[in-house]
């Protein structure tokens, strides 16, 4: 199938243009979304897991209702997620020095680990084999542009 039979008889038509690529991104946003879940899986963590651990700072202890604002979900959601982490070795809770009334999440050696892990899994690129370096550099340019209109301040380069 060539380009145009793909996006439609009328190159011209910006709405269609546009309604095939967000099409297409939602396309390869689910299929990075299975590779992920499947290869989290193999680590023994839930897809849920895997992003509470990958949203923590090995370096700075957070308290888990700082975590729930991140992961922008309710607390006690968060709390079954860290109960997880926990029972995993991955995460301990700690009294936190500035305020012995809260306790804070704290990435253990263990957690490290499996956070680098986990890093690796949600940076899988093998969709983008295909491409040269440079369509990735202008793959990168053009996502960056779209995601930079619309995405929260933490949508930035890690």
């Amino acid at each position: 199938m060539t380009q145009s039979t793909a996006i439609g008889s009328d190159l011209g038509d910006r709405s269609g243009l546009a309604g095939d690529a967000v099409r297409r991104i939602m396309h390869i946003a689910s299929a990075i979304r299975h590779y992920q879940d499947v290869e989290v899986g193999e680590l023994g963590l839930t897809p849920a897991a895997a992003r509470a651990l990958h949203e923590l700072d090995p370096d700075r202890p957070l308290p888990a209702r700082d975590l729930a604002e991140q992961l922008r979900c309710d607390r006690s959601n968060v709390t079954a997620l860290v109960d997880k982490l926990e029972q995993a070795g991955l995460v301990e809770r700690r009294v936190d020095p500035a305020d012995r009334r809260q306790k804070t999440l704290v990435v253990t050696d263990a957690g490290r680990r499996m956070r680098e892990r986990v890093h690796r899994v949600m940076s899988d690129s093998r969709l983008l084999a295909g491409l040269s370096t440079d369509e990735l550099a202008t793959l990168r340019e053009l996502v960056w542009k779209v995601s930079d209109g619309g995405c929260p301040e933490e949508c930035g380069p890690e």
